[in-house]
């Protein structure tokens, strides 16, 4: 494809040069343990790791709803609802995020980097949860909006928390919207099956995850592990960068247009669980890989390095421990690589 102009040579971006980063999730039930996988493989953008395998409250969903003000939520059925009031789902949601920032305060103890949290974006929470009377919360605009400042104010002090703990870190924060292609599209199933959700439109969309962006108050990411990841949505936010994977681009030439605008990218370049023979991928092939992209788009090598986070394509937790350690240390490796290239 033709070359973009160079128009954002002196644009920075919230993480160092030649930096990799995780997705979020790991496997196992150990927060110390994946705390220092992270810290000790990913030293200079670590993550605050979720592990889903510790049961509900340590999903994505679970995880997140801790963090809504006003907004109570727990389990029916196996699945999150709206509650009435705060509950025992609730408290153990809020204990298990406590866990882990005291736990990540003690083991980074002095780190003055850039660190990234991971929650819901408003979409994907809407997407999943229910309302106490049936239904997902994305059938009523006026829900989405209660949820959307919800998670907007406990953000705020979602933020705060780990600032306190770690006061001369920087917050870099990743938003999880894996459904929005889906609520875009009007594509997500009714309980019945038998219809979807009206769509929501690219603006009513954007200006949501604007909401979320600003009342948190510190650079934003947002990730989508999809196909037809809505980049003009995500930049019309306001977010910094992107986080997708690699090997689900069909089409260049959005992305090309994202990054040549100041987008920053997490590239996803190696799979989250390793090939049914043969060892992870080494860095040098992590590195080719984001390279190859980078060349069909036509940008200076310079740009690379500073431009994109070298990351898994998804989050970890369907992994061995293994398989953890090696993908995590290849995109280490993969970026250190693209940066000596400058």
């Amino acid at each position: 494809m033709s070359g973009y102009p160079s128009a954002v040579t002196d644009q920075t971006w919230p993480w160092p040069t030649g930096a990799a980063t995780g997705i979020g999730s790991l496997p196992g039930t150990d927060i110390a343990e994946a705390q220092r996988i992270v810290l000790g493989e990913l030293p200079v953008l670590p993550h605050l790791p979720e592990l889903p395998a510790r049961g509900p409250g340590a999903d994505l969903v679970g995880r997140t709803g801790g963090l809504l003000v006003e907004l109570p939520v727990e389990l029916y059925a196996a699945r999150w609802r709206i509650a009435p009031r705060p509950g025992r789902d609730l408290r153990r949601a809020r204990d298990l995020m406590e866990r882990d920032l005291d736990q990540l305060a003690e083991q980074a103890d002095g780190y003055t980097g850039p660190v990234k949290v991971q929650v819901g974006g408003p979409f994907t929470m809407a997407a999943a949860l229910e309302l106490p009377i049936g239904g997902r919360l994305l059938r009523d605009p006026g829900a989405v909006r209660d949820l959307t400042d919800s998670l907007a104010e406990g953000l705020r002090g979602h933020v705060a928390a780990l600032t306190r703990r770690l006061p001369g870190a920087a917050v870099l924060l990743q938003l999880d919207e894996p459904s929005l292609p889906t609520v875009l599209a009007g594509r997500v199933p009714t309980e019945s099956g038998l219809g979807a959700y009206r769509p929501v439109p690219g603006p009513d969309a954007a200006a949501a995850l604007r909401t979320v962006i600003e009342a948190a108050g510190v650079p934003t990411v947002v990730h989508c592990c999809a196909p037809d990841v809505p980049l003009e949505v995500i930049r019309s936010a306001g977010a910094v960068g992107v986080a997708l994977d690699l090997g689900l681009l069909t089409e260049l030439d959005p992305l090309g247009e994202a990054i040549d605008a100041g987008l920053g990218l997490l590239a996803g370049a190696i799979a989250t669980s390793p090939p049914s023979a043969g060892p992870a991928p080494t860095s040098a092939q992590v590195a080719d890989r984001v390279r190859q992209v980078w060349d069909r788009l036509g940008f200076p090598r310079s740009r690379l390095a500073r431009q994109v986070v070298v990351t898994p394509a998804c989050g970890l937790a369907g992994a061995t421990d293994g398989y953890v350690r090696a993908a995590l240390a290849a995109c280490r490796d993969a970026a250190r690589r693209l940066a000596d290239e400058v």
